[in-house]
């Protein structure tokens, strides 16, 4: 199957901002895209283009760097990409690998991050899976645990809001469900890393509100990493990778070295169906 994908974001600036992007599609699916990706940058005020120099981050992920002109700046992303319309992998038999037997570059994946503290959780999450059998029955454990016990809503998002928020609070958006889930994992010694990316609504019904970027993460089982959803708790088709991260910090959509309202901000993601 092929997939659409793309995006408009626009921001506004007073004076000339530097920024940093993360709108690109993960490299681990580049031989997937048909033809080419295309990520741009123009000026609200001219509409002339902005210049973007790109360059890999240390998690391996695609960042763009510019500087918006003032007036603010568009973004616009376009791109069709290869699918096997297979659902995320299922592994009952994957294995949690002991702590020392890890690859020195996965132990930053059982630390705590901005938000994800290990350290508030941990008690709290040995008392809660500590008696279900490690590997992938205690990720699917986990992520029971947070689909269950968290509310999805826009309402309730919060770019501040930390994994043990969200467990107080027991309500969030994709990104919670993913942090929490997240950090139980590594509370438990299980290597898991955040994810962002595009999902549209395919193999599901649709969904009527406006279409955004999700939020997922991955756990590392017998040697490779699996892709759990806490929000959907159901393993989905279609999902566009576009970065990893220890939590949302690492994986922004842009960052701007100044400040800048987001004034638009629009996502497809669609399966091409043959005429």
């Amino acid at each position: 199957m092929e997939i659409k994908v793309g995006f408009e974001l626009s921001y506004f600036a007073v004076n000339p901002t530097p920024m940093v992007t993360m709108l690109n599609i993960h490299p681990s699916r580049f031989a997937d895209i048909v033809g080419t990706e295309t990520v741009v940058a123009q000026a609200n005020d001219s509409g002339a283009d902005v210049p973007i120099g790109f360059y890999r981050d240390s998690f391996g992920n695609v960042c763009g760097r510019l500087t918006a002109p003032a007036g603010g700046v568009t973004f616009r992303g376009n791109a069709l990409v290869r699918d096997s319309g297979q659902p995320d992998v299922v592994n009952p038999a994957a294995q949690q690998v002991p702590v020392d037997q890890l690859p020195d570059e996965l132990l930053l994946y059982l630390m705590p991050s901005r938000y994800c503290e290990t350290d508030k959780l941990t008690d709290l999450a040995w008392s809660l899976f500590g008696n279900t059998p490690p590997g992938w029955e205690r990720v699917v454990a986990i992520t029971d645990f947070v689909h269950n016990h968290v509310t999805f809503g826009y309402q309730h998002a919060h770019h501040m809001k930390s994994a043990h928020d969200v467990y107080e609070q027991g309500a969030g958006v994709c990104r919670d469900f993913a942090h929490l889930a997240l950090t139980f994992c590594r509370c438990m010694n299980i290597p898991a890393r955040y994810c962002t990316g595009y999902m549209g609504d395919i193999g599901v019904p649709r969904d009527p509100a406006p279409m955004d970027f999700s939020g997922w993460f991955q756990v590392y089982l017998s040697g490779q990493w699996y892709t759990f959803d806490a929000r959907h708790n159901h393993p989905r088709i279609g999902r566009i990778l576009m970065a990893t991260g220890r939590d949302a910090a690492d994986v922004a959509l842009t960052t701007s070295f100044g400040r800048m309202d987001l004034t638009k901000f629009l996502v497809i993601s669609d399966e091409v169906v043959p005429a």
